[in-house]
């Protein structure tokens, strides 16, 4: 677990700081602060839209009377989409982007249900009903 963090604490940082330097040096400080505003304002809609729509998704499920599952699992992507898309630098722009477009999202989603069902099947994880 220590390493995941270190990982996603440190070296995330430092490689987007070292993309920001390498494109700002390429395309110039104000064309690369113009795309990393560009790309926020958009993230924001998208992150909006595609929200509202998976709130949407899972209540049509409820309202079926069928466990939302895939609808949760979107909803949660498409939340760690917008807050990557928060975050200044190409590479948690293009990971936000990519779990808020909805063709890519699910990829993600089938990858997560894979995960979820490794983790119960091998005891790591347990349900235990109330």
């Amino acid at each position: 677990m220590f390493l995941k963090l270190f990982f996603l604490f440190t070296v995330v940082p430092i490689t987007e700081l070292y993309l920001l330097i390498k494109i700002g040096n390429w395309l110039g400080a104000f064309n690369t602060v113009g795309i990393i505003f560009i790309t926020a304002t958009v993230g924001a809609y998208l992150a909006r839209n595609q929200g509202f729509q998976a709130i949407s998704r899972i209540q049509n499920s409820l309202r079926n009377g069928l466990p939302p599952g895939d609808e949760l699992l979107s909803g949660l992507l498409v939340l760690i989409g917008g807050f990557s898309l928060l975050t200044p630098g190409f590479l948690t722009d293009f990971l936000g982007f990519s779990m808020l477009l909805p063709f890519t999202r699910a990829g993600y989603v089938h990858f997560l249900k894979k995960w979820i069902r490794q983790k119960l099947d091998s005891g790591t994880w347990r349900v235990i009903e109330p």
